[in-house]
């Protein structure tokens, strides 16, 4: 590994360190609020984009969504895909068919049948979680490379989309060959 490399990737465990803490210590309210604030405007993209099949995540507790994404994905799509974590740290998909399909305690995963690593390609829209994403559209992720991988595989003009809590879009992420851009990133804007 070069000293280049060497210096993206402790710039990325900062700016990842950084953020997390930030998260970590949030106000419960406050959080709440720009979960609502960001659930509602994945409301309206499912409104006005003609979307049948959604790939997203299960948001972890300190990640953008919150519990109340899941719901309004699976009420504004025909299909809500979700990931599968694999040892080789890539994604499979299975379809979320309510709460009680998920399974684990940190990162959540639907228990149903596995549809292969290219179900991403069904997508119309792909919601991706993220650390921080850049004025670039950079996304940095948590660092095990797997949604780079996923992302990989989504359709041509299919819009992606990270979630983001206020002050987590950067004006620059440090990148590396692998790293995917996002279409957008998606803040609360609260006051």
């Amino acid at each position: 590994m070069g000293s280049e490399q060497m210096r993206q990737l402790s710039e990325k465990a900062v700016m990842r360190a950084e953020v997390l803490a930030a998260r970590r210590a949030l106000d419960p309210t406050r959080r709440a609020q720009a979960d609502d604030a960001l659930v509602g405007q994945v409301a309206a993209l499912l409104r006005r984009w003609a979307v049948s099949t959604v790939a997203a995540y299960a948001p972890m507790p300190d990640e953008p969504g919150g519990p109340g994404l899941l719901d309004t994905l699976a009420e504004g799509a025909e299909l809500l895909l979700l990931p599968l974590l694999q040892p080789d740290g890539d994604l499979d998909w299975a379809a979320y068919t309510g709460p009680d399909c998920l399974a684990g305690r940190r990162f959540r995963q639907p228990t149903g049948e596995p549809l292969g690593l290219d179900a991403i390609r069904r997508a119309d829209l792909v919601i991706v979680p993220a650390v921080a994403v850049d004025r670039r559209r950079m996304r940095l992720g948590r660092g095990g490379g797997s949604y780079d991988r996923a992302l990989g595989r989504v359709a041509p003009g299919v819009p992606v989309v990270a979630l983001l809590y206020d002050g987590e879009v950067r004006d620059h992420v440090p990148t590396e060959a692998h790293d995917r851009p996002v279409t957008a990133a998606l803040t609360p804007g609260l006051p």
